[in-house]
């Protein structure tokens, strides 16, 4: 089943409201806060959370903040068709140069997906700060499927993990099939895994001559 939030036009009117939400609430940062990026972030995402049931409107029927977190998100969510959505906050300070967060685990993700009602979505907000002042320029809500693989890398952290490469620059693409994406992500992974043999080829390399220099050292 479709979902009916994304292949309507309801997720940009959310995304709307979280930026109204935040943009409404301008003095929640301290002197302090406002210089660390993340603990403003962290602020961002406190105020969102707490109010993303009301932000949903019409489309959620039920809606968890504890059990998200336990399951390595944010919130969580099922609409009035019983679709499911976990929903990862991120936030993008617009006057750092690089930001490279990580989305979820590769594995854990490709067994999530095994069921057409989850949803793994990311709502991601650019702001700046002013003063003690954040000021919310942009919002992307979107399912993973709709981020285009020009704007992801993989991590290498256990199986893997799905990473924005640069919160500069995101690629959305409304309607994306997820087939079709599922089927690039497994092309990925398929030329990352590769790669990361010939690195661990090396790294043994490299520490069989470290044993050889060692086992040749007279003792001092």
């Amino acid at each position: 089943m479709k979902s009916k939030l994304f292949h309507t036009d309801e997720y940009l009117a959310i995304q709307t409201r979280v930026r109204d939400l935040i943009n409404g609430n301008p003095d929640f940062l301290s002197q302090n806060t406002a210089r660390s990026p993340r603990a403003a972030g962290d602020a961002i995402e406190d105020i969102v959370g707490r109010s993303f049931d009301q932000l949903l409107g019409p489309v959620c029927s039920e809606y968890s903040s504890d059990f998200a977190r336990r399951a390595m998100a944010d919130v969580a969510f099922k609409d009035v068709d019983g679709l499911y959505y976990i929903v990862d906050v991120k936030t993008h300070r617009e006057d750092t140069k690089f930001n490279m967060p990580n989305l979820t685990s590769v594995e854990r993700l490709s067994r999530f997906y095994e069921d057409d009602s989850n949803f793994f979505t990311i709502l991601m907000i650019g702001y700046s700060v002013a003063g003690n002042t954040a000021k919310v320029s942009e919002v992307k809500f979107a399912p993973i499927e709709f981020l285009g693989w020009d704007c992801l890398t993989i991590g290498a952290l256990g199986w893997g993990q799905i990473q924005i490469a640069n919160s500069n620059f995101i690629t959305v693409r409304p309607g994306y099939s997820r087939k079709q994406w599922m089927l690039e992500f497994c092309d990925v992974m398929l030329e990352f895994y590769p790669k990361e043999i010939a690195k661990i080829g090396d790294r043994v390399s490299r520490f069989e001559q470290v044993r050889e220099f060692w086992r040749s050292k007279e003792e001092s």
